[in-house]
């Protein structure tokens, strides 16, 4: 397969226009074209262990679910082992494509696998995604009616205003009077401008009105899950679900202020990753995360929320598994998929 065709494909099974803005998504290394992908290789984190195993399994194609270069690179050198990993891309030919939290927000992915762990739930997202192409370009329409006295002077002010788009103008009959009814739409910063220039004429600024564009939520999408069990379980049942469905010997769990280990969770908000910022302020007998900071398990404890943590990683790199599998049927079985045997979470309790 074209390296350029299966990065179209991988693109239409999650946008990376549903990734975080802070993100780094997508292609971040291309071997010179044209380039055939025969086996694509899928790791949670691409360290050098597994770069060498790539290579010595010939992988074409590296998906990294953590993208390698997060902050920019100034030179491409041997000396540090992110550069190194380009380096070693590039030598033996393979891309390296990263989807990151995109593969967090769609309802294919990561957290959905997350939430599995839980038993028998329904889950919605935490902070739905937004529809990226939808309404036109803008953040607000101004629609305002102009008499043909004023109307080619106030045009000609308004076209000279930046970030203004869709700007269309149709006949209108207003109390009587034949006049020209003017839509645009605009920036939150063009906003101003456009108001502070109709302002100036106060039959102008009385006929004006403003609409907040808003894009439609995607169903299913978005950043963290909010789930509630068929059933509710409790905190010691849970933590043993979670552990068999992470095939981990152990997790950290801190007891939320006035519960026990035989309390019941009904409600569980759940980030796969790092999940601090996800969670706060949700409303939920249990977080369940990789990592959080200290005195966010300090806050979640006092307002009577149990924490399970079960290191970063750990809850993403299960997920390859299930995507290998769907890949394979996302791709049409065009190429061949496998999943890294070296990748692991680098903390391990001594």
């Amino acid at each position: 397969m074209n390296l350029r065709e299966l990065v179209s494909a991988l693109n239409d099974f999650a946008s990376p226009s549903l990734a975080e803005s802070w993100d780094n998504v997508g292609l971040l290394v291309e071997p010179s074209p044209p380039h055939t992908v025969k086996t694509l290789f899928l790791t949670n984190d691409l360290t050098e262990e597994v770069m060498e195993e790539a290579v010595q399994k010939k992988a074409d194609l590296v998906l990294s679910y953590h993208p390698p270069i997060f902050t920019p690179l100034k030179r491409v050198t041997w000396k540090t082992w992110k550069e190194r990993l380009v380096v070693r891309a590039l030598e033996n030919r393979i891309g390296i494509y990263s989807p990151h939290t995109a593969y967090d927000a769609i309802p294919h992915g990561v957290n959905n696998w997350l939430t599995k762990g839980l038993g028998a739930c329904t889950s919605v997202p935490l902070h739905p995604s937004a529809a990226p192409s939808s309404p036109a370009e803008g953040t607000h329409r101004v629609e305002f009616c102009a008499d043909a006295e004023h109307l080619d002077a106030v045009l000609s002010k308004i076209k000279d205003i930046p970030e203004i788009s869709c700007l269309t103008t149709l006949p209108a009959r207003v109390e009587g009077e034949e006049q020209t009814r003017v839509s645009l739409n605009c920036s939150q910063k063009a906003l101003l401008e456009v108001v502070a220039l109709l302002s100036q004429n106060s039959l102008l600024y009385h006929k004006t009105q403003i609409l907040l564009l808003q894009k439609p939520l995607l169903p299913h999408t978005g950043m963290g899950r909010l789930c509630t069990l068929n059933k509710p379980a409790s905190l010691s049942d849970i933590i043993e679900r979670i552990k068999g469905h992470l095939k981990l010997p152990h997790v950290r769990i801190a007891v939320g202020a006035g519960r026990t280990l035989e309390s019941p969770v009904k409600k569980a908000a759940l980030c796969a990753g790092s999940g601090s910022s996800v969670l706060k302020g949700t409303e939920a007998d249990l977080y369940l995360t990789g990592e959080m900071s200290h005195h966010d398990v300090l806050d979640a404890v006092a307002n009577g929320i149990s924490v399970i943590l079960c290191e970063h990683s750990n809850t993403e790199r299960g997920f390859l598994s299930e995507l290998r599998d769907t890949l394979t049927m996302h791709l049409q079985n065009k190429i061949n998929i496998i999943v890294s045997e070296k990748d692991r979470d680098p903390l391990q309790v001594a």
